[in-house]
């Protein structure tokens, strides 16, 4: 049975517990899920500041628990270190955001509702290193955080509602992504509010590990050569080579 990793980059385990039984399912049962949620940065990621902890964050939970696994989901929307994961572990990393950005842009150019009103930059910038800006129609920002929209679920769906419909009138947009880990299951509940396919990140990021999964992924570059300090003594070893983590 093949052991995915989950890591949430936030410091919310119950976030993680509403990650783990929805990407349980979309990998299916040959695949074993366990689950991280990081040691130490901010309980939700709605900043650069946060983003860039996060990734850190991220980095250090494979290293303290990635021993084994053949592939690592990072549940975030928006993909913290995803990059640098993808140096250090010879199998497919895989984050919400991009995994629902190719499935998107399969249908056409798409849309994005998140929350979180500093979100817009970092998700372009992302959109742009995957070469999916020109796919990328627009951005409906909704003035909560993720956090928060899931702390209040009826009210969340009246808000996201109508911003789902509102992206989903932008020129030639083709579907709507519904962004943020918190937010895994709303897709569904709104889907007939709203006349364009609405995609869940969480399962896009599940349905993108089962079948990367199946193919064969080129390992990264491995260490930099570099030392480093004050960081995990697991995440020193693997940063120096001496500790890589290859998939099970």
């Amino acid at each position: 049975m093949a052991r995915v990793l989950l890591i949430n980059p936030n410091t919310t385990a119950t976030v993680t517990a509403r990650l783990a039984p929805v990407l349980a399912g979309e990998l299916g049962g040959e695949h074993e899920l366990a689950c991280a949620t990081a040691r130490f940065g901010a309980d939700y990621i709605s900043s650069e500041a946060a983003y860039c902890i996060a990734g850190h964050a991220t980095l250090d939970a494979l290293a303290s628990a990635g021993a084994g696994a053949r592939g690592v989901l990072i549940g975030c929307f928006g993909d913290p270190g995803v990059f640098a994961l993808r140096e250090v572990f010879d199998g497919p990393v895989i984050g919400l955001a991009e995994a629902a950005m190719r499935e998107a842009a399969a249908l056409g150019p798409f849309a994005i509702v998140t929350g979180g009103a500093r979100w817009q930059p970092m998700l372009e910038r992302l959109a742009q290193s995957l070469g999916l800006d020109s796919a990328l129609q627009r951005i409906e920002l909704v003035d909560r955080t993720g956090a928060q929209l899931a702390a209040d679920p009826a009210a969340a769906l009246q808000v996201l509602g109508a911003a789902c419909s509102a992206a989903a009138r932008g020129t030639g947009v083709r579907s709507v992504i519904l962004g943020g880990a918190a937010l895994v299951g709303m897709a569904e509940a709104l889907q007939s509010r709203v006349e364009l396919p609405l995609i869940d990140n969480v399962r896009a990021g599940g349905r993108m590990m089962r079948r990367a999964l199946a193919d064969r992924v080129a390992p990264g570059p491995g260490a930099d050569g570099a030392g480093y300090s004050g960081v995990s003594a697991e995440l020193a070893r693997l940063l120096s080579g001496q500790g890589s983590i290859t998939s099970g």
